[in-house]
């Protein structure tokens, strides 16, 4: 559950007066749609596009696509918290280990100067470190928790899922993962020998 209580532990960096930029999660492939909808109650929202050339058989085809997946950034105050998470399609605001921390101006800057160059970029999360605990974020998988083991290659993470019953590995898109408990230090990455392997997923024996 998000968090305003201003007393509470976790760090907050909502403000009554200054408009401050957060990033929210939406729902896969619907961050145009909850971006209008943002904009649409007067709340300021950015939502960074690329530009990419699809080739089919038969044609070419532009289109714009976000820069990130499932993010939209929104400048808002406290009293615009609410209203924000109660937009369909929104999922939560973007915290880190519990805390929901703003993202500054010159930030958000940059991202609108990296899109404007019309560049070829590939986003890649970051802050990930072995031992965290993650939590699936979107899918079927949604709501699982573990523990991140490391990355495995270029674009998938390799998840230790915990907490139902079994121990079980699964390679799992970064865009689908947040942190929820910094790096444990009793944790200790495990090696995948000894492990019956089901496709993507690898049920440790």
């Amino acid at each position: 559950m998000n968090n305003t209580n201003p007393n509470s532990n976790a760090e907050n960096h909502l403000h009554q007066m200054e408009a401050r930029w957060f990033a929210v999660c939406t729902r896969y492939k619907r961050e145009k749609v909850v971006h209008q909808r943002l904009q649409a109650k007067g709340v300021e929202s950015y939502l960074p596009l690329q530009r990419l050339v699809r080739r089919y058989v038969r044609k070419v085809r532009t289109v714009e696509l976000p820069l990130i997946s499932r993010y939209v950034f929104t400048r808002i105050v406290r009293k615009q918290y609410v209203p924000v998470l109660e937009t369909p399609d929104v999922s939560g605001f973007v915290r880190f280990s519990s805390n929901l921390i703003s993202i500054p101006d010159r930030e958000i800057e940059m991202l609108r100067c990296i899109v404007g160059e019309g560049l070829d970029i590939e986003v890649e999360p970051n802050g990930f470190c072995e031992g965290d605990e993650v939590e699936v974020i979107s899918g079927n998988l949604a709501g699982l928790r573990g523990i991140f083991l490391g990355r495995e290659s270029r674009h998938n993470f390799l998840v230790e899922l915990s907490h139902i019953g079994y121990s079980l590995r699964i390679q799992v898109n970064p865009s689908l993962l947040r942190t929820v408990g910094r790096r444990r230090p009793e944790a200790a990455v495990k090696p995948l020998e000894g492990t019956k392997g089901f496709g993507r997923w690898a049920l440790q024996l």
